[in-house]
C-alpha cells in the first residue's frame, strides 16, 4: 500500500504542479467563452484561465484480496480543496457504496470486498468535488475507471468430463496410444485414464486441474465358437411329433454381439436326413428337430455330426484358424406305447345304391406295432345320423351296409374309424372311410321343359314346331342314350309325329296342311322315352299343342281364345270397360230403391209418433234431489218455461201457494181436450214436479166398445168429484192430491 502511494505522489509532481488529466478530458475553456463555474472564497476572477480541478488516474485494483482492512485503490483530489474542509467527495456508478467508498474530506477511495476479475473486469464510477457550505459543485461531475487485476487463482477445468472412449480391442497406434500390446476385451474390457492439465506452462506456482477418460474396448470377431464337449447324447421317445424340439447343444464364443452368433448345421451322415438344426437367436443354441417320424420296433438309435461356424468373419483374424468347430450327436430312441396302426392312411369303398341292408362292401386293418403285440378293436366314430348308414365288425373290421341307400339322396358317405388297444383303450387311431354310391338305373327319363308349344294354323306338313330333350334323375353313365317316339294309340293319328334325330334330341313335325283353332284348339301329344340303361327304363310324356293365329312368315298373332269368338274385333278391354258401365247402373238404382223405403218407413213412423210413449232418459245422476248444480236443471224443463222463474220445480212451494184455476168442464167434453189442459198448466206451474216426471192418463180415446174405464165420465161436472182420498193412499200420491184436493178458489187471498 506504501509503495502505491508513493506512486500516486510522483505522477501528481510530474504532471502539471500535481494536475492529472482525467479519463475523458472535458473541453478547454477559454476566456469569455462558456463555462460553469461555482464562486469560492479567494478563487480566481473569470477573467483568468481555469485549470482542470481534479486529481486522479485509472485506478487498478487486486482481485481475491483477503486483507483484514479494506484495499486502498487511490485518491482524488481537487486543486479548489485548500485542505480546510470546505470541499465535499462523492463517488456514483458500478459498486459505488457496495464494492467502492471514498472519504468524502480526503478523496481516498477503498475496495471495501474481494472481487473477482472472471465475475467484473472493471468497474466505471462518477466523481465530483461539492461545496460543503452551498452544496454546489465546485468542478463538473467526471468518470473514471478502476480495473481488476487478474492473479492466477482459476486452475484448468475440463468442461465434460469425465469423458468415454471406445477402442476396438487388438487396435493399432492411435489417438489414445495402447501401453499394452495386443489388448483383449475378452481379458479386461473397461480401462480409466486420469488426465491432468497445468497453467503457467507448467512453471512453480501454476495451478492444475484433472479429468477421467473411461475406455472401454470394443468387440472384434478375433474368436471362434468351441464345443465344450465332443460328444452329445440325447434321449428321444418314439411318441414325438414330427417338427418338435428333441434336445438342444451349444457352442461357446467368447466375442460378443454379432461376432458371437454361431450357425449350426448338421454333417450329412448317418441318420442326419431324419433331424434338422436351428439356431435360438436369444441363447445362441442348436435346437435339434425331428424331420420323420421315430420308430423304436425299426432303429433304435442315431449318429450324426453338427458344425458350429460364426455367421460374420473377420478377415484381419483368418491366419488364427477356421473360426468353426465340430461334435458328435448320439440319439437314443425310447420305446413307446403305441396306438394300432392302419395299413392305409385313407380307405376308398364303392357299394350300389340298391344293396340289400347287412351286406358286407369292405374292410379295414389295423395293427399293434409294438414288441408285446396286443389285439384291436374297431369302431365308428358317430358324429351324424349319416354314420347310422354303416355298421362296423369290432373284431374283423368289415364294414356293411346298416339302411337301404339312395344315390339321388346321398351319393357319398364320409366317416371315420376309431382302432384301439385291447391291452390299453385310451391308445385310439383314426382313418378315414369314403363310400361312393354307386347308380342303378331305377328312374325313367323325362321331357325337360318346355311341356307345352304351339302351332300356327297355316303350318306345312313336316314342319318342325318343337325340339325336346330328356332328362333322367341317375346318374347317367358315359354314353347315355335316349330315344323318343310317339305312343302306339297316338301313331295312326294325322296331326303329328316326333322325328329321333339320334342325340339324345328329338323333333315335333306336323302331318298335315293347316290347323283351325275353330274346329280344334289345343292337341295332346304322348311321346315315349327311352333310356340305354340296365333295366331300361322308359316315360310317357305328354306334350300340349296350342292352335295359334300366325301371319305368313309365322310370328304367332294370337293364341287367345276370345280371338275365336270375337271376330268383329272387339277386344278385352273393351269387354271390361261394358262390364263396369252396367255394374255401375246396377248399383245406382239399389241405392235408388233403398232410398224410397228408408223414407216411406220413416213417414210411417211419424204418423205413429204418440207422446205418451216417449221416454227421455238422462244418465245424470248427480248429487242427489238437492243438488241442483250437478246438471243444467234447464234440460229438464219444458222450453215453453219462462227462464227468468229461478224457483225450485221439485218440491213444494212454502211462501206462496197459487190454486190452480180450472175452468168449468163441459159436459161431453173430449178428455183428450182436459188432458192437454192439465199438462199446459203443468208446463207453467213452479210447484209441479221435474218435466221427466211421467204421467200416465188411461184414455183409451172416442168411441171405444167398451167406453171409458175411467171414472172420470162418471160425474157431470168437476165439482161433482170428490178427491180427498187420494190424500190417504200415502205420500207417493201427495203431489196428485194436491192437484186435485184444492176445490174453492178464493180471490181476495191473492196479493
Amino acid at each position: 500500500m506504501l509503495t502505491r502511494n508513493c506512486l500516486s505522489l510522483l505522477l501528481w509532481v510530474l504532471f502539471d504542479g500535481g494536475l492529472l488529466t482525467p479519463l475523458h478530458p472535458q473541453p478547454q475553456q477559454t476566456l469569455g467563452g462558456p463555462r460553469e463555474n461555482v464562486p469560492v472564497p479567494g478563487s480566481r476572477s473569470s477573467g483568468q484561465r481555469v485549470k482542470r480541478g481534479w486529481v486522479w488516474n485509472q485506478f487498478f485494483v487486486l482481485e481475491e484480496y483477503m486483507g483484514s482492512e479494506p484495499q486502498y485503490v487511490g485518491k482524488l483530489h481537487s486543486d479548489l480543496d485548500k485542505g480546510v474542509g470546505t470541499v465535499k467527495y462523492t463517488l456514483s456508478g458500478d459498486g459505488a457504496g457496495t464494492v467502492f467508498t471514498i472519504d468524502e474530506t480526503t478523496g481516498d477511495i477503498h475496495a471495501i470486498r474481494s472481487l473477482d476479475r472472471e465475475e467484473k473486469p472493471f468497474y466505471t464510477l462518477r466523481a465530483q468535488a461539492v461545496d460543503v457550505d452551498t452544496k454546489k459543485p465546485l468542478e463538473p461531475e467526471s468518470e473514471f475507471i478502476i480495473k481488476v487485476q487478474d492473479i492466477n487463482d482459476n486452475e484448468p477445468k475440463f468442461l465434460d468430463g469425465p469423458y468415454v472412449a471406445s477402442v476396438p480391442e487388438m487396435s493399432p497406434v492411435g489417438v489414445i496410444r495402447t501401453a499394452l500390446p495386443n489388448m483383449d476385451r475378452e481379458v479386461k474390457e473397461q480401462y480409466q485414464v486420469l488426465i491432468q492439465a497445468k497453467d503457467m506452462g507448467g512453471q512453480l506456482g501454476g495451478l492444475a486441474g484433472t479429468t477421467t477418460v473411461n475406455i472401454t474396448l470394443t468387440d472384434v470377431n478375433d474368436n471362434p465358437p468351441r464345443f465344450p464337449k465332443s460328444i452329445f447324447h440325447l434321449k428321444v421317445p418314439e411318441s414325438s411329433r414330427v417338427g418338435s424340439a428333441i434336445g438342444r447343444i451349444r457352442a461357446v464364443d467368447p466375442d460378443f454381439g454379432k461376432n458371437a452368433e454361431i450357425e449350426y448345421n448338421i454333417v450329412p451322415g448317418d441318420g442326419g436326413n431324419l433331424f434338422d438344426i436351428t439356431t435360438d437367436d436369444n441363447t445362441q443354441e442348436g435346437v435339434i428337430k425331428l424331420k420323420k417320424p421315430l420308430d423304436f420296433e425299426t432303429k433304435k438309435a442315431y449318429t450324426f455330426k453338427v458344425e458350429a461356424s460364426n455367421l460374420h468373419l473377420d478377415h484381419r483374424f483368418h491366419s488364427v484358424g477356421p473360426f468353426k468347430d465340430t461334435a458328435t450327436v448320439k440319439i437314443n430312441v425310447l420305446d413307446m406305447d403305441e396306438p394300432p396302426v392302419f395299413s392305409k392312411p385313407m380307405y376308398t369303398m364303392e357299394v350300389y345304391e340298391d344293396t340289400p341292408v347287412g351286406t358286407i362292401i369292405g374292410a379295414v386293418t389295423a395293427q399293434d406295432l409294438d414288441a408285446g403285440s396286443s389285439s384291436v378293436r374297431y369302431f365308428i366314430d358317430w358324429k351324424n345320423d349319416v354314420d347310422s348308414y354303416f355298421t362296423i365288425d369290432a373284431t374283423e373290421g368289415t364294414i356293411a351296409t346298416n339302411e337301404l341307400l339312395d344315390r339321388e339322396s346321398t351319393a357319398q358317405y364320409n366317416f371315420s374309424i376309431l382302432a384301439s388297444k385291447v391291452s390299453n383303450p385310451l391308445l385310439t387311431s383314426k382313418v378315414n372311410v369314403i363310400i361312393n354310391v354307386l347308380d342303378v338305373n331305377e328312374f325313367p327319363p323325362e321331357i325337360s321343359v318346355p311341356y307345352e308349344t304351339s302351332v300356327c294354323e297355316n303350318a306345312k306338313p313336316g314342319q318342325v314346331i318343337q325340339t325336346v330333350t330328356a332328362a333322367d334323375k341317375d346318374l347317367s353313365p358315359a354314353g347315355q342314350r335316349f330315344s323318343f317316339r310317339l305312343s302306339a294309340e297316338a301313331s295312326n293319328k294325322p296331326n303329328f309325329t316326333v322325328h329321333d334325330y339320334r342325340n339324345n334330341t328329338a323333333g315335333i313335325e306336323t302331318r298335315r296342311n293347316g290347323y283351325s283353332r275353330r274346329q280344334q284348339e289345343l292337341y295332346f301329344l304322348p311321346v315315349v322315352i327311352e333310356d340305354s340303361s340296365y333295366p331300361v327304363q322308359s316315360s310317357t310324356n305328354t306334350v300340349t299343342i296350342r292352335v295359334c293365329r300366325c301371319d305368313s312368315d309365322g310370328t304367332i298373332l294370337s293364341c287367345n281364345v276370345e280371338a275365336i269368338f270375337l271376330p268383329v274385333g272387339l277386344s278385352t278391354g273393351a269387354l271390361i270397360a261394358i262390364l263396369l258401365c252396367i255394374v255401375i247402373l246396377l248399383v245406382i238404382v239399389v241405392l235408388y230403391v233403398a232410398l224410397r223405403r228408408q223414407k216411406k218407413k220413416d213417414t210411417l213412423m211419424t204418423s205413429k209418433e204418440d207422446i205418451r210413449d216417449n221416454v227421455i232418459h238422462y244418465d245424470d245422476e248427480g248429487g242427489g234431489e238437492e243438488d241442483t248444480q250437478a246438471f243444467d236443471i234447464g234440460a229438464l224443463r219444458n222450453p215453453k218455461v219462462i227462464e227468468d222463474n229461478k224457483m225450485r220445480r221439485d218440491i213444494k212451494p212454502e211462501t206462496l201457494r197459487f190454486p190452480r184455476q180450472r175452468p168449468p168442464v163441459e159436459d161431453n167434453t173430449d178428455i183428450r181436450d182436459f188432458i192437454n189442459q192439465r199438462l199446459q198448466e203443468n208446463d207453467v206451474d213452479p210447484t209441479a214436479p221435474p218435466y221427466d216426471s211421467l204421467a200416465t192418463y188411461a184414455y183409451e180415446g172416442n168411441g171405444s166398445v167398451a167406453e171409458s174405464l175411467s171414472s172420470i165420465d162418471s160425474i157431470t161436472t168437476e165439482a161433482d168429484q170428490d178427491y180427498d182420498y187420494l190424500s190417504d193412499w200415502g205420500p207417493r200420491f201427495k203431489i196428485l192430491a194436491d192437484m186435485f184436493g184444492e176445490e174453492s178458489y178464493n180471490p181476495d187471498k191473492v196479493t
